[in-house]
């Protein structure tokens, strides 16, 4: 323990000494408890960079989170949601599938994907007459692909011509009491999947080749 008490009478050269040794001694038990509390590091997390789509129309550029792997019907229900204003569709191919984009205003709506023998038109249920080798139908709801004014919002159409490895045409086959449909003409039966997109908000349909 280093004293306290005056140190008169010791010579300036012992005095020194008592004040390293004090020092040391301060030291040392400053040291001692640091170790006893350990060291304090801030983690890092990993961050997982957002998904997100380039490019005009016909050129979705996003990887797919994996390839398609199902073909059972897909159904997700948002009922009692503001219905979603569809802006526009785009169509790319990549890799091993071709990729339909679906452009969204609005929060994010349910949707249904499922094979149907031909394409209808919604409300009247005519046969659109679209020729292909297979026929995905896309339903949106609640959506609508038209404004307040009843202004469409989704230009162009009904069919429009895609080209790709697999996707034919894809088809605008209604947007009627809240729901949007559009049809994927496809050379061929193949698996697909469906992912969600934010910010903004747009539906992503993968079909293999």
């Amino acid at each position: 323990m280093c004293s306290s008490s005056p140190s008169a009478g010791r010579s300036p050269r012992t005095r020194a000494a008592v004040v390293r040794a004090c020092l040391a001694v301060i030291a040392a038990a400053l040291t001692a408890g640091l170790a006893a509390c350990g060291t304090v590091r801030q983690a890092t997390l990993p961050q997982t960079p957002a998904t997100t789509e380039t490019g005009g129309t016909g050129s979705p550029s996003a990887a797919a989170p994996g390839a398609p792997t199902s073909t059972a019907e897909v159904e997700v229900d948002r009922s009692g949601t503001e219905p979603a204003v569809v802006t526009g569709v785009r169509f790319a191919a990549h890799e091993g599938y071709d990729r339909l984009v679906v452009d969204l205003k609005g929060g994010m709506p349910g949707y249904n994907v499922k094979w149907v023998d031909e394409f209808v038109q919604d409300g009247s249920g005519k046969p659109m007459g679209v020729r292909g080798g297979a026929y995905l139908q896309l339903t949106l709801f609640p959506a609508n692909a038209h404004d307040e004014d009843g202004e469409p919002t989704w230009s162009g159409g009904p069919v429009y011509a895609a080209g790709l490895a697999n996707l034919a045409d894809v088809v605008r086959t209604g947007d009627f009491e809240g729901r949007v449909g559009i049809g994927l003409a496809l050379d061929r039966q193949a698996a697909f999947q469906v992912t969600e997109h934010r910010s903004p908000n747009r539906l992503v349909l993968d079909v293999a080749h």
